[in-house]
């Protein structure tokens, strides 16, 4: 408890970002949207949807894929690391709701999609998704709390339906991570041509699966330097390989769905939405491909974490574009998010980080596992690479 009230400086800023965030939700509920966000009836889906809604879903992708990796396709090495990975996506998707809440109407009626249905609408499915694989998310991690209190019997029967739990969370989020994409299909006339495409739920999806991935680095990496554990480098650098192969699919799907759409002439106009395009492909796509690629990038620990970023900057623009980007122009108005906007926004990501940093300290999130290499040492593979040794 002495070292939790201890101050630093990032519990400075995390508390004064706590404090205007909490104001902000107050003026939100008792001044309304207009209180203090820069929406109006012709823009009325801004930075909360395009950053705290489907930036949110689709950075907790990694959940899915890495339960996937192991239960489904019985790749056990990387059990290790799936506990931190599957806390990230069910802190996502609490955040998400809790953003659903603030950037709602009428948030006192967002109970009505359980009784109150409509199977016609994208949205149905879009909620019904959220609170089924949320659900699936609590199940899953369950079993850490479970072990730290010694409920055994309780932990007995969730081990039991691991395997079906993994099979209809991986259903979900297929059917949640694309349908985010099909809900701007009802409005082709108003995307940018760049954006739009009857492949939107796939590049969703695909991109989702990608940026998944490169969480678990971005994850790992901070994890290890936080709480000053051992790194499974071995693990991470694997899954840098696989957004390799993701990351290319999905560019070369984006750029054949121009192609076959005679949309490339789209790439050489002098435009806004063109810089901002070639700023998302560029970084979240093409320098993280040539990147991990490399062997020797891929096995350094700090550019593996670099190239994780790239990944996770790129798919941040792509879902901003999708969502702001791409709509502005149609619109006839300008949007810039507010002050407030983007302060729920930061208390948002820093309530997340708060409570995985809680979590960590006084739950079983890390297993002892003896496939792990010290944080202190950089890794490349002098054999492999013939190079100089990089150990530090």
């Amino acid at each position: 408890m002495e070292r939790l009230l201890k101050p630093t400086f990032w519990k400075v800023v995390g508390t004064v970002i706590f404090v205007l965030g909490l104001y902000t939700i107050y003026l939100r509920f008792t001044g309304g949207l207009a209180a203090v966000t820069n929406l109006n009836d012709h823009f009325p889906w801004g930075l909360w949807i395009g950053f705290d809604i489907l930036c949110g879903v689709g950075m907790a992708a990694g959940g899915f894929t890495l339960c996937a990796i192991v239960y489904i396709f019985n790749i056990k090495k990387f059990k290790p690391i799936i506990r931190p990975t599957i806390l990230t996506a069910f802190l996502g998707y609490l955040l998400v709701i809790l953003a659903l809440l603030i950037d709602l109407g009428r948030p006192w009626a967002i109970w009505h999609a359980i009784i109150m249905w409509n199977p016609r609408s994208v949205m149905f499915e879009v909620a019904w998704c959220v609170m089924l694989y949320t659900t699936v998310l609590f199940l899953e991690f369950s079993p850490v709390i479970l072990e730290r209190f010694k409920v055994e019997k309780l932990l007995k029967i969730i081990r039991g339906i691991t395997i079906p739990l993994v099979i209809l969370g991986i259903l979900l989020s297929t059917l949640h991570q694309s349908s985010l994409g099909a809900l701007y299909l009802i409005v082709p006339s108003k995307m940018h041509p760049l954006w739009y495409s009857t492949n939107l739920p796939w590049f969703f999806y695909l991109s989702a699966i990608g940026v998944g991935c490169a969480m678990i680095i971005f994850e790992s990496y901070l994890s290890a330097k936080a709480f000053k554990k051992n790194l499974e480098f071995d693990l991470v650098s694997d899954v840098g390989r696989w957004i390799v192969v993701v990351m290319s699919a999905y560019l070369t799907w984006r750029f054949m769905d121009l192609l076959l759409n005679d949309k490339l002439n789209l790439l050489f106009v002098n435009s806004i939405e063109t810089y901002l395009f070639w700023l998302e492909i560029i970084i979240g796509a093409i320098i993280p491909i040539i990147l991990l690629a490399q062997p020797r990038i891929r096995l350094n620990r700090v550019g593996l974490f670099v190239s994780a970023c790239f990944v996770i900057g790129g798919f941040l623009l792509n879902r901003l574009n999708v969502s702001v980007t791409s709509l502005q122009a149609s619109s006839g108005v300008s949007y810039f998010p507010s002050v407030y906007e983007i302060i729920i926004t930061l208390f948002l990501v820093t309530l997340g980080v708060t409570i995985f940093n809680l979590a960590v300290q006084y739950l079983p999130v890390y297993e002892k596992t003896k496939e792990t290499i010290p944080i202190e040492f950089e890794v490349i593979s002098d054999d492999e690479l013939k190079t100089e040794p990089a150990t530090k």
